[in-house]
């Protein structure tokens, strides 16, 4: 969890920020996108031994903690959204938990419960955009029977998950996909979405994996191409006046600095993006 407190040690230092902290998820908030069976399974340590693997790390009274607090993260950042435009979680983007199991380092799917908070708010066209390098698989299968809710993932086609599920728009890329290129497929991309969807709110998972030094990622962004990313996304959102709350999502460089530069990027150009939708000057 190194990379969560480096980051956070790093945002405290930028100007005009506030950090707030994280708020524990209910379990009516979890069973907005999680089986009862499952919340309760996780919260007093009953998973089996092979449910625990496939999460990949083991069962603690920490874990759980640790896990609730991300997903009340998000839920609250989006909160602050809407009146602020954007907001952060500095966790979250736990997007390969399901509605009855974890994977993948996931537990709880921020992403889900806080589109289906938002669902219940009378929002009724949520986009999630997960520019996560692993395809978002949970969110995909838990938010398949809400049509208020367009689901796109664009990620390394053999990457993980191996198993794909289907969001409302995938894009899967080849392995190092350069800046040029998936600036140019992200462009078509949130074209190709207006045309079928005007969003009324953005979950937006800003994974720092697609960065070129990233030992999971496969791709080769350059840190010019992840602020283009980025910078693209908070565009697409200026243009149709639309709140944004933020996840951030995987990130595993080979020098965790490296990784905590690309979240901590991510940061500063969502506060620009703030400044412009507040109409303050920089």
């Amino acid at each position: 969890m190194q990379k969560y407190r480096l980051l956070r040690d790093r945002v405290a230092q930028m100007m005009g920020i506030e950090l707030c902290e994280a708020p524990r998820a209910t379990d009516d908030d979890l069973c907005l996108a999680h089986t009862q069976s499952y919340v309760q399974a996780v919260s007093e340590g009953r998973l089996s031994d092979a449910e625990i693997r496939e999460i990949g790390f083991p069962w603690s009274a920490a874990m759980v903690e640790r896990s609730r607090r991300s997903s009340g993260a998000t839920l609250a950042a989006a909160q602050m959204a809407k009146k602020d435009f954007v907001s952060a979680n500095l966790a979250g983007g736990t997007h390969h938990a399901y509605a009855n199991k974890g994977s993948g380092f996931c537990v709880f799917n921020d992403a889900a419960i806080t589109a289906l908070r938002l669902k219940s708010q009378g929002y009724k066209q949520v986009l999630v955009i997960d520019l996560d390098v692993h395809q978002g698989n949970g969110t995909a299968s838990i938010l398949q029977e809400h049509p208020e809710i367009f689901t796109f993932s664009m990620h390394g086609e053999k990457n993980f998950p191996f198993r794909k599920e289907a969001s409302s728009l995938d894009l899967g890329l080849p392995d190092a996909c350069d800046d040029e290129t998936y600036l140019r497929l992200l462009a078509d991309s949130l074209s190709q979405i207006e045309e079928l969807w005007i969003p009324d709110f953005v979950i937006y998972l800003a994974g720092a994996d697609p960065h070129e030094g990233d030992r999971l990622g496969r791709l080769k962004l350059s840190m010019t191409g992840m602020a283009k990313r980025d910078q693209m996304v908070f565009d697409f959102c200026h243009h149709w006046r639309t709140p944004c709350v933020i996840a951030m999502a995987g990130g595993y460089g080979l020098n965790i600095e490296t990784t905590v530069e690309v979240h901590a990027q991510t940061i500063n150009l969502a506060y620009q993006h703030y400044l412009r939708c507040m109409e303050i000057p920089a």
